[in-house]
This record gives structure tokens, C-alpha cells and sequence, in this order.
């Protein structure tokens, strides 16, 4: 089987309706499957709930009933979402071989794990589950992907150390990101010497529409490579990765990912201060212009997290209109288990008065609150 590391996401697969993401295009995937498998690639990942609970049916006709099943792997993923009861487990997972229409997956992963959603996986014993499914031949392989901090992170893969992969959102914009924390995320799976699979390595499209002056300074340095392309190397490069997941809406998209991906060269160093200027310039026109020096934590009587929140709320305002769902609310909602909410800000003004930056952290803090907590 390939060990090219780039993966088709079956999550933003072209539509017929643009307000209907359940009505797929299957023709147009069935064309975009062909030239993936014919370019060497034999990833594929869906979930339950993508395209409107059709992605996984797109899969069946696109891609299984069409090619030997010893030539592709297909993953897809348990969500927390929808299971209340023990029982719910196993109906969708049943449910999942009937639409999918394999006999076993080669990859299975807990979807979401996060500061809430793990009580849920916890409560249904989740864990010991999937690993049974293993056990009974119906997963090859197991795993979990995540979107919360790395402490969580380390201290599931410390209490789970059966799992064989997680999968984390990790980009060049997330990488130092104060409220995504992938760099962070990405050590704590290098030390439990977990593989890593990505997500969103271009933001849902995000990177592949960025400003002016980095489109420009990319180009200059390579006129060939497509701006998606630093986004999608940026994640490739790191030794750990085993998989880059892109979620293909065309097939020119398409053919740009396994043009520069069937032999990835990994960045350089020039190509990394590249990307480092890239940041500073994207990062440059955020709303908040925080610092994360965190002052203005220590003293907060909510215990609020306030560099984090800034964070999550600059990101989510960098993200392109057409994406639809962006993963900096989750993020944000998972924090506020631990950390005050920003609504809950008293105005007392002692991170206003230790801020060198001297932002308005209150009139932000409840921009912030009327953002993700609408």
C-alpha cells in the first residue's frame, strides 16, 4: 500500500446544490477518486456527519463498489454528538459498514476528543469499545482525532496508550497559535510516539486565499507552486506526520495536491522564513493585537483566559465566509470548562491596568462573549 502522505477528505465534496452540501456531485467524485488512485494515493477519510450524513454513501459509490478493496484504506469516525447509550455505538457503527459498504475499516477514530466530549466517551466506555472492534477484525486500525489543548491531549495518550494515531489540526497560522496550540499538540504525540494525521492544513481554504503580499512574496520564490501547496507542504514536512488530509472540492484542486505531493520535497530553511514572514504578515491586520504575554491572567478574579480567547476570536475572523463551520467556537467552548467565560468579565479593569500592549480588554472581552457564546 502507498505511503504517499497525502489524504482525500471527504468533507467539502463538490455539490450539485450550493445549499445543500448532502447533494453531492458523485459523478465529479467519481472522476476525482479515478485520478487519486491513478496518481498513487489511497487515503480516504470520511465521518458521519459529513456532507449532511451523505459522505459516507459518496464513499460506497464513488469508491468502494468501484475498486478492489485491497486498493485504497477508507477511515472514518465515531462522534459523540450522536450516541447517548451504550447501544448507539454499535448502530452506527453497523449502520456505517452498511453505507460505506466495506466489511471492515482500516481506520477508526473517537471523533473529537475534547474536554467535553471525552466525558461522553468515558461514560460509554468508548474507548475499551473501539478497541474490541479491533479485536473482532472490524478496524485494522485505531485512533482519535482532537481539538483541545495538550495537556488533554497528554493525558489521554498517557491513560490510552492502545491508540495507534491521533489526528490534529495543525497549519502554519495554528502552529503557535495560542488558543490551537499545534505545536504543542504535535510535541505531546512525538513524546507518546504517536503518528500523527492532519487536519485543516490550509484552514478549510483560509490559506489558500491569503493576502496580497504573501501570495506575492510565495510566487517570486516559486511561480509553480500553488499557495495552498506551503500550507499542505508546511504539515508533510514534519517528521511525525504520516498523513496530510485535504478536503477536495475540485478537481483542480485535485490535481494541484497530487501534483506537488507525489514526490513532496520538504520545506527548507528558506522556505520556512518564508512562511514565518507569511504569518507575521497575515497575523499583522488582526482584530486583537495581543501578545499572549498573559499579565493579565494572573489577577482575574473570573479566571478568564484571556490571551486564549483573543486568540481563537483573531483566528476564527481570519477564516474565509465560504468555509461555513471553523473550529475556533469548539475550541473556545472547550476552555470555558476550565477558564471563565469572556461574558463573565466583571470590568474590574485589572488586565486593563498590567496590559503592555494597553488593549481594551474589556470592550474585547465582550466582543468576544457576543462571538462565540451567540
Amino acid at each position: 500500500m502507498s505511503t504517499k502522505k497525502l489524504g482525500f477528505g471527504l468533507m467539502r465534496l463538490p455539490s450539485l446544490d450550493e445549499n445543500d452540501v448532502s447533494k453531492i456531485d458523485i459523478e465529479t467524485v467519481k472522476k476525482m477518486v479515478d485520478t487519486f488512485i491513478e496518481r498513487g494515493f489511497t487515503y480516504f477519510d470520511t465521518a458521519w456527519m459529513y456532507c449532511g450524513f451523505s459522505s459516507e454513501n459518496a464513499a460506497k459509490e464513488a469508491l468502494v463498489s468501484r475498486y478492489p478493496r485491497d486498493s485504497y484504506t477508507l477511515a472514518t469516525k465515531l462522534h459523540s454528538g450522536f450516541i447517548q447509550t451504550k447501544e448507539d455505538r454499535d448502530k452506527i457503527f453497523n449502520e456505517q459498514l452498511v453505507k460505506t459498504g466495506v466489511s471492515y475499516f482500516d481506520y477508526y477514530l473517537l471523533h473529537d476528543v475534547n474536554a467535553h466530549s471525552i466525558d461522553v466517551y468515558d461514560k460509554l466506555d468508548c474507548f475499551n469499545w473501539i478497541v474490541n472492534k479491533k479485536k473482532e477484525g472490524l478496524v485494522k486500525t485505531i485512533g482519535f482525532s482532537y481539538h483541545d489543548g495538550p495537556e488533554l491531549l497528554d493525558k489521554v495518550l498517557t491513560e490510552h496508550p492502545e491508540f495507534e494515531f491521533v489526528q490534529l489540526q495543525i497549519n502554519y497560522l495554528d502552529w503557535d497559535s495560542v488558543g490551537v496550540q499545534s505545536r504543542k499538540c504535535y510535541e505531546v504525540a512525538v513524546k507518546h510516539n504517536v503518528p500523527v494525521f492532519v487536519m485543516e492544513p490550509v484552514k478549510g481554504g483560509t490559506l489558500a486565499k491569503v493576502d496580497e503580499k504573501v501570495e506575492k512574496m510565495f510566487k517570486e520564490y516559486n511561480p509553480d507552486m500553488s499557495v495552498p501547496s506551503w500550507a499542505i507542504r508546511f504539515a508533510a514536512s514534519l517528521d511525525n506526520v504520516k498523513i496530510v488530509l485535504s478536503g477536495m472540492t475540485t478537481m483542480e484542486q485535485l490535481l494541484d495536491n497530487t501534483d506537488f505531493m507525489s514526490e513532496m520535497k520538504p520545506l527548507n530553511d528558506e522556505e520556512y522564513q518564508l512562511i514565518d514572514k507569511a504569518v507575521s504578515i497575515i497575523n499583522s491586520s488582526i482584530t486583537v493585537p495581543c501578545t499572549g504575554c498573559s499579565y493579565c491572567t494572573d489577577g482575574c478574579p473570573m479566571n478568564i483566559a484571556i490571551p486564549k480567547y483573543f486568540s481563537l476570536y483573531n483566528a476564527d475572523l481570519q477564516e474565509i465566509e465560504e468555509k461555513g463551520w471553523t473550529p475556533q467556537g469548539e475550541y473556545y467552548m472547550n476552555l470555558t470548562k476550565t477558564f471563565g467565560k469572556a461574558s463573565e468579565c466583571i470590568g474590574c479593569g485589572q488586565c486593563e491596568g498590567v496590559c503592555p500592549q494597553h488593549l481594551p480588554i474589556i470592550e474585547e472581552l465582550a466582543n468576544v462573549a457576543k462571538h462565540f457564546e451567540k
